[in-house]
């Protein structure tokens, strides 16, 4: 969320950076609901300093015996006069906030411009992807072969794009998950949170779900109460310090948690609904970063690092991109995503994105600390997925397939697993 101010201030510029994500900027409409505010505030303040001098003198003239009669009826005029200011002024604030809380983030200048992943610009690879002497199968077709995942069961349970994980399979995601937050918490500082996975609308909009992406949304709710299922950690995990001040000793803050995570990906009809790509409800360990807004950009390169060290404990081949500015999310100013090898597609394929959020989520969940003055000053958010289980089984499968069906998993995960190959009928084995 942005101080209007601070928009209004930039002016031109603010246009400029907002239109390279494909927003349109109305500083027209901002700026006259910023003045009727102002307004509004210096004629309420006017009234009530009246209000005061007036009732200084009904006091002085009743004690004289003069008579006060009209004195009262204009004490009476003032506060119905602040009354309706007051009721107008509470629209116009309504008004103001609900046109900023759809006014996306502020790209940085460092994301390229463009509007899809097309334009994303490579970082680095890592790792080369693995080659093979025959046909490579994709996730889906090695999953149901080995008896590992089973889609039909999952449909027949929930409808489409869901997916049951059975004996390997379901103990391969327990590993991963347990490995990833192993690697955050132990190498890395990050202190593991138990999260609730239903919050409120208030918590939603804290971090910019809210309002922009309620049809991407599933929500439940009893009698009057309404909470909606998170779409990812960052929702609860940001919102812990909600409406608090963080003493400036205790930052950075370095929290993960793995949550299911629920999302319809409305308009994604056709694209990737196959196979664990792109479901309803997936696992995802995520990571959450609170600093000192100076600190943020490098925050942001700790947290990359941080995701990269979990496709580097598998041995996965993946690249590095920055996002170009109109295909980063509502809430970032800046996002590298992290791609990993899939055979059965001869490409890169996201599979974590990590983002610095500046002080825009912090403003919409009030989220503090204090400066070297001590006064209170918003701090700067950054999240990543550090990573998301389906996929990552996903493109493991792929990448460790042997010709015969079986796969070879990585050597890192066989304390987790306490097997490291799937037979092609899916029976594990040392």
């Amino acid at each position: 969320m942005h101080d209007a101010r601070a928009l209004l201030e930039m002016g031109a510029e603010a246009v400029r950076r907002l239109a390279r994500r494909g927003y349109s900027l109305d500083l027209s409409s901002l700026e006259s609901l910023q003045s009727r505010r102002n307004q509004n505030i210096r004629s309420a303040d006017e009234l009530r300093a009246e209000s005061k001098r007036v009732a200084s003198e009904v006091q002085q003239t009743a004690k004289q015996g003069g008579d006060i009669s009209k004195l009262k009826d204009r004490a009476r005029e003032i506060k119905e006069q602040i009354r309706e200011i007051e009721a107008d002024q509470e629209q116009i604030q309504e008004e103001l906030r609900s046109l900023l809380l759809t006014i996306p983030n502020l790209p940085d200048d460092r994301a390229p411009d463009g509007d899809s992943e097309e334009f994303a610009v490579e970082v680095r690879r890592v790792g080369t992807p693995p080659s093979f002497s025959f046909a490579p199968k994709d996730h889906v077709d090695l999953g149901e072969a080995t008896g590992i995942l089973d889609f039909a069961r999952a449909t027949k349970l929930s409808g489409p794009r869901f997916a049951v994980s059975r004996g390997a399979g379901a103990a391969l995601e327990r590993a991963l998950t347990t490995l990833f937050l192993d690697i955050h918490t132990r190498r890395h500082d990050y202190v593991e949170h138990s999260v609730p996975f239903l919050v409120t609308r208030k918590t939603m909009t804290g971090t910019g779900q809210l309002p922009k992406f309620e049809e991407d949304l599933f929500k439940t709710g009893v009698a009057d109460r309404e909470l909606f299922l998170i779409p990812t950690a960052e929702v609860p995990l940001t919102n812990l310090y909600a409406d608090e001040i963080i003493p400036p000793a205790e930052l950075p803050v370095a929290i993960t948690a793995q949550t299911p995570c629920f999302r319809s990906e409305a308009g994604s009809y056709g694209r990737d609904t196959r196979g664990l790509i792109r479901q309803h409800q997936f696992t995802k360990v995520e990571m959450v970063r609170i600093c000192d807004p100076e600190e943020a950009d490098a925050e942001l390169e700790k947290m990359i690092g941080h995701a990269e060290a979990c496709l580097k404990e598998l041995g996965m081949a993946y690249r590095v991109v920055t996002l170009a500015a109109g295909d980063t999310g509502f809430s970032a100013q800046l996002t590298y995503d992290l791609e990993v090898w899939f055979p059965s597609q001869n490409t890169y394929r996201e599979i974590s994105s990590v983002s610095n959020f500046g002080t825009f989520q912090a403003r919409r969940a009030n989220i503090r600390t204090r400066g070297a003055d001590g006064k209170p000053k918003l701090v700067a958010t950054l999240n990543g997925s550090g990573l998301p289980i389906g996929r990552t089984m996903a493109a493991l499968l792929e990448q460790c397939q042997q010709q015969d069906g079986s796969i070879v998993l990585p050597e890192p995960l066989v304390p987790y697993l306490g097997f490291r190959r799937i037979s092609a009928d899916g029976t594990p084995e040392a």
